[in-house]
């Protein structure tokens, strides 16, 4: 993940780069940009194993063009997962990429505020990044880990979730990955106050030993995020324990 902070137009250029890294499964977002009081309900549900109805089409999962997870793969996990064909995955190193962001005085400073919320939300920190650029999409599907012992999926999907301003109408469910690890997902929507508009996005979260992971699909807006629906799909059908 590495995003250019030059001079020219100060804190808009820096707040800008990183609007445009922070992608984007459903509806229309609440007029406060909060998340809905219905999510936490949900969110009971789910931490009781309760799936919800899932009336929903679901994409058909993109071809396969590697795998992620086990040693020596571009990206080391406690998962492992297939990623879709020309998808360009990337080990992120959040610390390195931080102190990195944070150089420069007083945009450095901002950059460094920026740079904390774009590698950890809620309770977990970017692991990876697999960018759909080379396969003509603007997206990314961003893995996310959290620390040993906190291992409830449910709990820390809800956390996620809430750590993101202009989350939404979030709607979660339980299901199990094609590796057969239970899981929880989430569809919600976001409100961008710069694109000023609201765009859909999704993810799901596993316990594993080494820490619960999360697998978040983005996207620049609504359409560039369904058409990049089949490489969430694929990862949802293959993740297995590493």
């Amino acid at each position: 993940m590495r995003v250019r902070v030059g001079t020219v137009g100060g804190r808009v250029a820096v707040a800008a780069a990183f609007a445009v890294l922070l992608g984007g499964c459903a509806g229309t977002a609440d007029d406060d940009g909060k998340t809905s009081a219905s999510a936490s309900v949900d969110a009971s549900a789910d931490a009781k194993g309760a799936a919800a109805e899932d009336t929903g089409e679901k994409a058909t999962a993109a071809a396969r063009g590697g795998t992620l997870g086990p040693a020596g793969s571009a990206c080391e996990l406690p998962v492992s997962f297939g990623v879709a064909k020309d998808w360009e995955p990337k080990s992120i190193d959040a610390e390195k990429e931080s102190a990195q962001l944070s150089k420069g005085g007083e945009d450095g400073d901002l950059a460094g505020e920026l740079a904390a919320a774009m590698l950890r939300q809620g309770p977990v920190t970017a692991a990876c990044e697999i960018d759909a650029k080379p396969a003509g999409n603007i997206g990314f599907l961003r893995v996310w880990k959290g620390k040993p012992g906190d291992a409830d999926a449910g709990g820390v999907l809800r956390a996620f979730v809430a750590a993101q301003k202009g989350a939404g109408k979030a709607q979660y469910h339980s299901f199990k990955t094609g590796g057969g690890v239970p899981a929880v997902e989430v569809e919600y929507v976001s409100a961008d106050k710069i694109l000023e508009e609201t765009k859909k996005e999704c993810a799901f979260a596993v316990g594993t030993p080494d820490g619960p992971v999360v697998l978040h699909l983005g996207g620049m807006d609504t359409r560039e995020h369904e058409e990049m629906l089949p490489a969430y799909e694929l990862a949802k059908s293959t993740l297995a324990l590493s």
